[in-house]
Order: C-alpha cells, then structure tokens, then sequence
C-alpha cells in the first residue's frame, strides 16, 4: 500500500553537514519533518504521549527534526495497515498495537496468548524476552522501534449483565487479532475483528454487541452511549509500538540518532507509568458516566481459563519459534 501524497519533502542535508557536530539552536528550521500516523484519538494517551516525544526530539535535535502527530487515522492508514504502510515508506513513522500486525509478523502476537500475563511485572518480564526478537524482525521490514508502551488491563463491555460464560452465548464481540477471536469463539461469542475507527459506527448500527479493549478507548469512545457493563477480564495484553521508517531514520546524522534514541529511552519507563494510572482512572470515569464497572465473576474466568487452556501450545505449534520465547518467560516468571 502507497501513500505518496503522505510523505513529507525532506530537504537534503548536504554531505558536508550531514555528519556536523549537533547544535541545539531553537530558532532553526527542520532539515527533517516526518508524519507520524497513529489510530487512536488525540485524547488518548499514546498519543499524547507521542506528542510529548515530539516536542523532545525537536528541543533535543534544535528543531532540525520536526515530527507531525496524525491521531484518528487521519492518514488514511488503519492500524493492521500500519507496519506496511512504514515499510513501504508511505509514511515515515507510525504507532502500532503489536497484535495488529500479526498477519506480517506472527511473534507479535505472543502478548495476545490467553491469561499468558497476570501484570505488568509479567509484562516486563516477557518484554526483556520478546522485544530483542520483535526489533529484528521490524529491521528486516525496513524499520527501527523507538519505543514500547503497553494499554492498560483488558475488559468486557456488553450491553447486559455478564456472571457466566452461558450470558456470553451468541453474543457478537469485537476482538483484534486472530488469536483473540479464536479465544472469543472458544468462548461461545461470534469473533469481529475490527479495527478502533470502526468499532463505533458498528455499535451504533447494532452490528456489535460487545467490545473487548481497555478503559481508555472506553472512554475516548463513550461506550456508555451504547454498552452498559464493562467487566475486568484481564484476559490478555497489548503494546504498541514507536516505529520509524530505517531509510528515514538513516538520513539523520549520528549524533541527532543517539539524541533521539535516548529521548525514547528517558521517556519509555515515564509512558509505561502512565499507562499504569490509566485503568484506575477511566474505570471511575465510566462509573461517573453511568456504567456498572466490576470484576469479571470467578465462574466467568474459570470458565474462560478453562476454554482457552491449549490456547498457547496451539501458538507454539503455529509459530516454533516462540517456543524457547515462552520457556525463557515461564522460568523468569516462575510459572
């Protein structure tokens, strides 16, 4: 997929200049101005947190590079769409969820692996094992990860009261990936993968009962304009990622590269912050705004553990390669 009318003009750097020693100077204009796509809406806070990189790479480069944030999709590039669209250098940046971009690489899909993550101290843990692999792969795609930040807990939004898997019969559910809507169906419900923009136009048109997601698309969304209980499940995880077209990301010199790579790694450890003040947070905003919020039932997640307990060894079947990942984690983990 191209996008040729998305790519910035990138004033060339003469050869002389491109290896000078940086000079944080405010009032210089940008040799470098990339576009940064991204799916979520403004308010939500991996793209605020994207802004908030944004205006560190400028101060830290001098202005000489100058990124554009796009939220909503304004690019006209979907999510699943996105590690293409970088490949291909129709954009040269975008932020991604890691199971969205399963169907160009399948490891990004471990995260996604049923009740696999209890917290984020599992998360991290798995982090350390998976990213190293995860940035290989992206650098044979053509592109370089700046930076990993994870959503918060998972839940269940449906229009009726949840206490058991039978309340779940037949009930059409929005899920993101392949692994997601085949724990969906293991389940009992009818799977939809779709991607954020669509979700809502779907519940309004009563195409979709149910959504799995966090509390901050929840409440970007206003989901309590159409769903009514929003249920803890905790059944998997998500990380989006920072990612930068390598061609692009080679027109920089090596001093403005080391800037911006330490910008990203001071900024990562304040993002995964924010995401863990997130669920607390939009969960009482939804209260507030009229949705029953609870723990998802012991019978439910039994239930629900119970159904998709082969669920792993399936992945590792699929995907061989994610054999020693997982080995390496259960140890690191202890379980």
């Amino acid at each position: 997929m191209h996008h040729p009318t998305l790519r910035r003009g990138f004033a060339a750097i003469a050869a002389a200049a491109a290896f000078t020693l940086f000079q944080p100077v405010a009032s210089r204009a940008a040799d470098v101005q990339w576009d940064v796509s991204l799916p979520w809406g403004p308010t939500e806070f991996h793209s605020t947190n994207a802004q908030k990189f944004a205006e560190e790479v400028k101060a830290v480069t001098g202005g000489a590079v100058e990124m554009t944030i796009h939220t909503g999709g304004a690019l006209g590039i979907k999510a699943n769409e996105s590690l293409r669209a970088v490949e291909d250098g129709a954009v040269p940046m975008a932020e991604y969820a890691a199971f969205q971009n399963v169907g160009e690489i399948p490891l990004l899909g471990v995260e996604s692996i049923p009740f696999l993550i209890s917290d984020y101290n599992d998360l991290a843990a798995l982090m350390k094992i998976v990213r190293p692999v995860w940035e290989a792969e992206l650098q044979k795609r053509g592109q370089k990860v700046l930076y990993v930040v994870p959503w918060p807990s998972q839940n269940f939004f449906t229009k009726t009261p949840v206490a058991t898997l039978d309340d779940l019969k037949g009930v059409r559910m929005r899920t993101y990936d392949r692994v997601t809507a085949d724990m969906v169906t293991r389940l009992g419900m009818v799977a939809l993968q779709m991607n954020n923009p669509d979700i809502v136009p779907a519940l309004a048109s009563g195409k979709l009962d149910a959504v799995m997601t966090s509390g901050t698309t929840a409440v970007a969304q206003k989901y309590w304009e159409f769903l009514k209980h929003a249920y803890n499940t905790n059944h998997m995880w998500a990380s989006n990622l920072m990612v930068v077209n390598l061609d692009e990301w080679n027109r920089l010199d090596p001093k403005q590269q080391k800037v911006i790579e330490a910008t990203a790694h001071k900024l990562e450890p304040q993002f995964w912050e924010i995401s863990k003040a997130e669920h607390a947070k939009r969960m009482d905003e939804l209260r507030a705004n009229g949705m029953t919020v609870e723990p998802a039932s012991d019978a439910l997640k039994t239930a629900m553990r119970q159904a998709t307990a082969s669920m792993e060894g399936e992945f590792v079947t699929a995907n061989p390669a994610a054999a020693p990942l997982l080995d390496a984690y259960h140890k690191a983990v202890g379980h």
